[in-house]
């Protein structure tokens, strides 16, 4: 994450209508999978500046993990949370310590993305559970994806292959399926034709072009969201911006 980038991600992570719905559908997820349960241990693997810790302590305790110093620097100095700087290559805890582990759009960031999901699974307890999020398609690259430092996109079955035993999945899905057609239109016609001109001082991101509190960040707000009524009842989209797992380490 470059230093700009993760001092506006603050922001844009606790007020933007994409995140707000986003880490909406995502909890609402978890709340499903854990059934409640408000005295697990949880690891947030990538937790970038510190909101989605926040969201899972209300389901047990939180340790934090950031590979990016400058940003780890930046959350201990901001929030109360138990966060260490470490890499999820190379996870400084011990086997099945963890009963919820979480990477949210974090293994794209990695090249060695086999060896970051085989070390999820190997702090993950017997019957914990492992959530993750990845970015989905790689036609649907952009610069967003260049300022962040990913190494891909995913189509479903990539993703399903990293965690082998497939029969252990409690749910894998597309998400942001309301909005694809709009984004990849957008995307692929602005890699083709560099329509949106970006400078070495841009962060990159997609979140600016939409006013925060205007009636179509309001409406783009609740389409998003209502993508809860298919995650939190297990049911498949057929594709979508983003994608969603949950795997059992039964």
């Amino acid at each position: 994450m470059e230093a700009a980038y993760y001092k506006e991600y603050f922001h844009l992570e606790r007020e933007h209508w994409y995140f707000r719905a986003r880490n909406q559908i995502i909890m609402e997820h978890i709340d499903k999978v854990v059934a409640g349960a408000n005295d697990l241990k949880i690891l947030n693997v990538g937790a970038g500046t510190g909101f989605t810790s926040q969201l899972l302590e209300k389901h047990g305790t939180v340790k934090s993990l950031e590979y990016d110093k400058d940003c780890f620097d930046f959350v201990k100095g901001k929030l109360d949370i138990d966060i260490d700087n470490g890499s999820i290559l190379e996870l400084p805890y011990a086997d099945h310590e963890f009963d919820v582990v979480c990477a949210f759009d974090v293994i794209e960031h990695v090249e060695d993305d086999q060896l970051g999901v085989d070390e999820l699974k190997r702090v993950c307890k017997k019957n914990g559970v492992v959530v993750v999020t990845v970015p989905a398609y790689q036609f649907l690259w952009s610069k967003h994806d260049e300022v962040n430092h990913h190494f891909r996109r995913y189509k479903k079955n990539q993703l399903l292959r990293l965690f082998d035993d497939s029969e252990k999945f409690i749910y894998h899905s597309y998400y942001n399926f309301w909005l694809f057609l709009p984004i990849a239109f957008f995307r692929v016609i602005n890699n083709l034709f560099s329509i949106t001109k970006t400078t070495e001082e841009d962060t990159g991101s997609d979140f600016g072009v939409i006013k925060q509190d205007s009636i179509i960040s309001k409406f783009l707000y609740q389409l998003f969201y209502s993508e809860t009524f298919f995650v939190k009842r297990f049911i498949k989209l057929p594709f979508g911006v983003s994608l969603i797992s949950s795997w059992r380490n039964s």
